[in-house]
């Protein structure tokens, strides 16, 4: 008990800067997620190019690669970010591109007559989206989103590689100290729980969704 005492304040501390990723990239990746997949119905053939061509990139290359290259890539042209910006625009950008495919996946499962449908009611196409199509798509992208969600939370320890204290960090300082395995149990006890809980309250969203008419 001790030795926990020692070492689980530099984990806290840790587990701090872990969930502020975390929470961050779900506030900016969700909402340009949704941006992203209407672009991909966009008219225009450069609009959907493009989008095409940024989704590809974020999905065909590795995100540990992403950081490196937006912390350390980007610093050499002049171009430069504190670590945590640098790690909170990564996340963002991947996990946008990803849930831009969920969001998509759901947007063409809704019946064209439903937007048929609100046109006749007198809805605008701003009413129709987010008062008929997007309360329809969330509840049918909720459980690849989960999925998405859970993967975020495991990759938050990427951002080690760029010098952040998260817990890997934390714990990888401790056990190379100490040389204990202990740190690092605890760290994935840690991640175990948080893991728990996000597939706790995700069940519980998709049981309340399931009541929606």
């Amino acid at each position: 008990m001790s030795y926990l005492a020692t070492i689980l304040p530099s984990l806290l501390s840790g587990l701090k800067m872990t969930l502020g990723i975390f929470f961050l990239t779900i506030i900016g990746s969700v909402p340009l997620g949704i941006i992203v997949s209407l672009g991909l119905k966009s008219p225009y053939f450069t609009i959907r190019w493009l989008i095409n061509g940024y989704i590809w990139i974020m999905r065909g290359t590795p995100l540990l690669l992403q950081l490196i290259f937006i912390y350390y890539g980007l610093g050499m042209i002049g171009v430069t970010f504190p670590r945590f910006e640098a790690a909170i625009i990564a996340f963002i950008i991947n996990y946008a591109a990803y849930l831009a495919e969920i969001f998509r996946g759901g947007l063409q499962a809704i019946p064209v007559g439903q937007y048929d449908a609100a046109k006749v009611l007198g809805f605008n196409k701003f009413q129709t989206f987010f008062k008929i199509i997007l309360p329809q798509v969330i509840k049918i992208v909720v459980p690849s989103f989960g999925n998405e969600v859970i993967n975020l939370v495991k990759d938050t320890s990427l951002v080690y590689v760029i010098g952040l204290g998260d817990m890997l960090r934390a714990g990888n300082i401790a056990a190379s100290r100490d040389v204990t395995l202990m740190p690092y149990l605890l760290v994935g006890l840690i991640y175990l729980l948080m893991t728990a809980i996000v597939t706790l309250l995700l069940r519980r969203s998709e049981k309340v969704l399931n009541t929606w008419r």
